[in-house]
Parts: C-alpha cells; structure tokens; sequence
C-alpha cells in the first residue's frame, strides 16, 4: 500500500511524533521496508538500514547527508562511473570541494586531510581495478580527525566483508547487484551503527529526495537475500577458477583478483574479508580490435553493465 489509515488524531499524534511505531505513508516507512532494511543492517552488523530506490540514491543521500559547502570529501582515485561523477561535477556545484587521491596509501591519506575533510569514501575492492583498501587503517586516520568514513560494499558484499566492524561510520550497497542476485530489481540501501544518524538520513534526506525503495522491490531483494549465502560462495569458487586459468594464459597481459597470490591488495583482502569476491579484472595481449572479438565471442558470459 502507498497509505496507512489512522485511529483516531490521537493515533495520528503518536505516529508523527515517533512515539510509535506505526506507519504513515510508504515514502517514510513501510513493513516490507522495514524487513529488508533490518535484515541488511543484521547482515552488515549495523544498528539501523535505509533502503532506497537505487545504488546511487543511497550513495548521493549519504553524500549530501554529511557534506555542507566549504567541506570537502576525499576519495579513492578509481570509482564507479556515477559515485565518481557526484564527487567531481554535482558536488562541487553546492560548493563541495573533493580531492581523489591512492587511498592503499595511507600517507598519502594523511598528508591530503586539512580542516574542510569531513568524508572519506571508497569501494573496496573498487570498480573496476579491484583496489584493496585497508578500511582498518583508513578508519583509524579518520576517528583521530572526526571525519565519516563511507565504504561501497557491493563488491564483496556482507557475506564476505563488514566495513562497520572494520571502523566504518555508513556501508552503501547497490542492492540491483548480489543482494538482488536475480537481475530484476533497482535498488540500493545505507547501513550504519548511529540510529540517530539513521534517522535524519531517512527523514531528512530519503524522504525528502524522495528516492524511496518500492515495497515489491523490497520482497524482490529479501527473496535474494535467502540465497546470498550459497550464491556468493559458488560465485567465488567459479571466479577463483577463471582467474587461475586466465593467470596462465598466454594470450593474458595480466589479471586483477584479490583471491590470487600476487595481486597487490591479496594480503589486506585476506585479512579484512571473509572471502575474495567474484568480480575479476583483466587485460588481453593485443589490440583494441582483438580485444572487441574476444568480448563478442563469450557465450557463457553476457555483454551488460550489471553484474551478481
């Protein structure tokens, strides 16, 4: 339903002043809703979750829920297309200053941070590089100089990492990936620790943006939500076999997987995650031509923007 029906105005008061836990209207809350979000805040082991419409008006509300103008956020160097594009074109133009800088080096963190900082925020591991970031040490940098640290989590999702245990203030997903897992949901959710934080980011930034999640889509994600677990283990055992197999290839310059040895970020991968992922990296020995009729030539795997 869109609209819940009340008692009486008493009913109304309690309601709208939080003393209880009813519902008004689906933009503010709603039982599926509300399933879904406490799920994934078990999951990612928050106190509190909003679920929204998509991936980037989860990442967007938590951006502009922390930032004023004059601060500014600092960023990993390689994102997401779209988190990227808020970063360096919408929030400059709200006088939101951004600095993207190797976020594996932690020096290099420390030396970019000046008053304005109030964000950190990363993928780990990143889109499409696969960069480990050490959230651990990242969030340590952070608490000393009250900055909110906002990590991406879709990657590896919370069946193989936690970022909130790590030191992390707010976990973003785009729940159309793995939560998802069947391909037929937009959708995305913010978990954090804070209720209070939980609270004005749904009230004061979802509602109001009006990015809110479709109930049915809610059902659609806590139906994949019974599966991640399996989901996300054979995943990783397929990507560990293809990311052995394309390490040995002749025809392959070079490939990115944090479930391999050599990989750059595998020890910190190792120790922060439960498990690698399934999402690999690659690079073909050849031309831009080769490369294409590699790509057309799949039969098993699909040429889409998605993925989970």
């Amino acid at each position: 339903t869109s609209t819940f029906v009340f008692d009486d105005i008493e009913h109304v008061e309690k309601v709208m002043s939080f003393q209880s836990n009813d519902y008004v209207y689906t933009r503010g809350n709603n039982p599926t809703l509300r399933l879904f979000e406490n799920r994934m805040a078990e999951l990612e082991k928050g106190q509190g979750a909003v679920a929204f419409a998509s991936g980037m008006a989860a990442i967007s509300s938590v951006l502009f829920s922390l930032l004023k103008p004059k601060e500014s956020v600092i960023a990993h160097r390689t994102l997401y297309g779209s988190s990227y594009n808020v970063i360096t074109k919408l929030l400059p133009e709200y006088n939101i200053d951004y600095k993207m800088i190797d976020l594996t080096d932690i020096n290099k963190l420390k030396s970019s941070i000046d008053e304005n900082t109030k964000v950190i925020y990363f993928e780990t591991p990143s889109n499409p590089d696969l960069s480990i970031i050490d959230i651990k040490k990242v969030a340590e940098v952070a608490k000393a100089k009250d900055i909110k640290v906002v990590v991406d989590n879709t990657f590896a999702t919370p069946y193989f990492q936690n970022p909130l245990v790590l030191g992390a203030d707010v976990v973003v997903h785009s729940a159309t990936k793995y939560i998802c897992g069947h391909g037929d949901v937009v959708g995305g959710v913010a978990i954090a620790k804070d209720m209070d934080y939980i609270h004005y980011l749904k009230f004061d930034y979802m509602c109001e943006f009006g990015g809110v999640m479709s109930p049915f889509d809610a059902w659609l994600l806590l139906r994949g939500l019974k599966t991640l677990g399996i989901r996300m283990r054979q995943h990783e055992k397929n990507a560990t076999e293809i990311a052995k197999f394309l390490q040995t290839h002749p025809k392959i310059k070079n490939v990115k997987y944090p479930g391999l040895e050599n990989f750059n970020g595998h020890d910190i991968a190792k120790r922060q995650m439960n498990g690698f992922g399934a999402m690999i990296s690659f690079e073909l020995n050849g031309s831009f031509e080769d490369t294409k009729k590699f790509i057309e030539s799949l039969e098993l795997l699909q040429l889409a923007v998605s993925l989970g």
